[in-house]
């Protein structure tokens, strides 16, 4: 194999001949059967609140694994699906999601479920995150099962259901069902995450305050589709006493330098409306400008996403009047002035995490009237929890202090970084099953996204995204190519080959 002399220089052990043939069954067998058991499964629109497509996607993979020759299982909001080891045997888990983010289907190429091949890849929402790695694991367990009858561990597929939204799919399983002895969850990177940052959200909230019959106000403003992507467009609505007044903002506005990838534009011509509310009877004018920029993962790669959210808040800000829209949308511009959160004052970096990723992502209104601004906040070990909380009160509360806005904040700051020993036996060997499976040596890597590792006792995030590509999971024209699921199945084998076909590793995250 390509991966001989750097096995060699390693001095890692010899493993890549066990693994030849269950990998050879899988080019024989199974490569052709990829793409169609994807592009099945990337047909289940699977967003939260759609259990129709939650109980069809658990019937496919109920009629699939059967079919396979797996045994199924189901546990509520996680579906089992076994390759059975000897009486007795630790469990070893691989550990999925079959849920994915909503998507507007208006900015697609494609519509986003209809899984279509294009170039050497499959597009769908889910084709990365996470149902390749779904359909990567079924057909390396079948490898396995074909090829390799002894093994020291019963293998075990879990696929959860709601990771990407309410993330209480794996808390409800546990509380009737075993965890697995050792999992290794694919759905981050390779060669193997040894530090997540935390999923935190600072929100901000206060009312547009639409009174003022003889100024610019801003009647509503919407961004974002989910906390975890950067958005790709925010919308605002301008009103004003005379057409000249909101078309020469509007001018002024679109005139002004934007960031690389954004642009903003007229949304809605200016027209005469009556606003309900104003203080007097006059007649007032109305437009709404787009920000519009491009998606992706906010943790992951939020550099590689065009936040429209911070476009339209550099560009409007400063034509609007003291008021809660100006104050939520200079607000977001403070945290959106870069990725590592130096607008609210998140300096301190961790030494091995680095600093936070920080993300304006969502404006929604609310139901009593308020709007509430969502920032995404990928802490890490040097400030997170109750401390991060506490930090970034203080940063609204001298923010209100200095501008006088009535920001209320609030938030999520109930996860904690999650983080392993880079020279564990567990690591140690997963880093040498890509190293023979690839030929590259490759480090431990951080990830900014969090996964059912955090979860689980005893799980590690393995794969299946390969690392020096963006990662296209939350974004627009989500897809993978066709080759890297291929080799993706190739380093799992290895893995699990390394792992089940000897003795279970005795203390697997201790050096």
């Amino acid at each position: 194999m390509r991966s001989l002399s750097l096995v060699l220089v390693l001095g890692l052990p010899l493993l890549a001949q066990g693994a030849a043939k269950p990998l050879k069954y899988y080019e024989r067998h199974l490569q052709a059967r990829m793409v169609p058991l994807l592009q099945e499964v990337l047909r289940f629109p699977t967003v939260q609140g759609d259990t129709k497509a939650r109980d069809a996607q658990q019937a496919w993979l109920r009629k699939t694994g059967t079919e396979l020759g797996l045994v199924v299982r189901d546990a509520g909001l996680v579906t089992e699906i076994e390759l059975p080891g000897p009486k007795g045997a630790p469990v070893l888990g691989l550990v999925v999601h079959g849920d994915v983010q909503p998507v507007d289907p208006k900015a697609w190429t494609i519509p986003p479920f209809e899984a279509a091949v294009k170039d050497g890849k499959v597009l769908g929402r889910g084709a990365a995150d996470d149902k390749g790695p779904l359909v990567q694991a079924l057909l390396a367990m079948k490898a396995l099962k074909e090829t390799m009858p002894k093994r020291s561990y019963t293998l075990r597929l879990l696929v959860g259901s709601d990771e990407e939204s309410d993330n209480l799919d794996i808390a409800s399983y546990l509380k009737d069902h075993k965890a697995p002895d050792l999992s290794l969850v694919l759905d981050s990177g390779f060669p193997v995450i040894v530090g997540e940052k935390a999923w935190n959200a600072l929100t901000v909230e206060t009312g547009l305050g639409l009174s003022g019959s003889t100024e610019r106000i801003v009647t509503s403003m919407s961004a974002g589709l989910a906390p975890s992507i950067v958005p790709d467009q925010a919308v605002l609505t301008l009103t004003g006493p005379t057409e000249a007044t909101v078309r020469q903002a509007f001018i002024r506005i679109q005139a002004r330098p934007l960031r690389s990838g954004t642009t903003i534009s007229v949304a809605e011509p200016i027209q005469p409306v009556e606003v309900i509310g104003a203080p007097d009877s006059l007649q007032r004018w109305r437009g709404a400008l787009k920000a519009t920029g491009k998606s992706a993962h906010a943790g992951v790669n939020a550099e590689g996403g065009r936040n429209a959210l911070v476009a339209l808040a550099n560009a409007v800000v400063d034509e609007l009047p003291p008021g809660g829209a100006r104050d939520l949308l200079a607000f977001a511009q403070l945290a959106g002035q870069d990725l590592v959160g130096t607008g609210l004052g998140l300096v301190q970096p961790d030494p091995v995490f680095g600093r936070a990723t920080v993300v304006p992502t969502m404006l929604q209104a609310q139901k009593d009237g308020k709007v509430r601004l969502t920032i995404n906040i990928r802490s890490t070990p040097a400030l997170s929890g109750e401390a991060l909380k506490a930090h970034l009160f203080a940063q609204v509360a001298a923010f209100n202090a200095r501008t006088g806005a009535h920001l209320e904040p609030g938030g999520f700051f109930g996860d904690a970084p999650l983080a392993f020993d880079p020279k564990s036996k567990l690591v140690k060997h997963l880093l040498a099953a890509y190293t023979r499976a690839t030929g590259v040596k490759a480090e431990p890597a951080i990830s900014g996204g969090g996964t059912y590792a955090k979860r689980l006792p005893n799980a590690i995030a393995f794969g299946m995204w390969f690392p020096d590509k963006p990662y296209p999971g939350h974004d627009v024209d989500e897809q993978v190519p066709v080759a890297d699921l291929h080799e993706g199945v190739k380093v799992l084998l290895e893995a699990l080959v390394d792992l089940t076909g000897s003795r279970p590793l005795k203390d697997p995250f201790r050096p």
